[in-house]
């Protein structure tokens, strides 16, 4: 069974680490298109509690995540998630192999 860890996102909201695809500035060009095209889909999930917007999570389901942290912050956040999987996928490779040679 593959486990799903969730980031903090600001104000006790979080999304599936996995899942996530970009954090993204909310004055980019790009930000404000895809900002607006996910309001017009309702695929828009607005987690600033009426903060202001300074990051845009994109999700894989093509859901768009308004944050009031930092895209670094964020980030950071996936950052350590990868790098724990990574070292757990290594030492799990390395068990393998130990078994499979013994």
């Amino acid at each position: 069974m593959k486990s799903t860890t969730l980031i903090n996102i600001g104000f006790g909201n979080a999304v599936v680490a996995e899942r996530v695809i970009a954090v993204i500035t909310p004055m980019s060009a790009s930000g404000k298109r895809l900002r607006e095209e996910a309001k017009e889909n309702n695929m828009l999930i607005d987690a600033t509690h009426g903060r202001k917007t300074r990051a845009i999570i994109i999700m894989d389901s093509n859901h768009v995540i308004l944050s009031a942290m930092q895209p670094e912050t964020i980030a950071n956040r996936l950052k350590q998630v990868k790098s724990k999987h990574v070292f757990s996928n290594y030492l799990s490779t390395i068990r393998c192999r130990k078994n499979n040679v013994n």
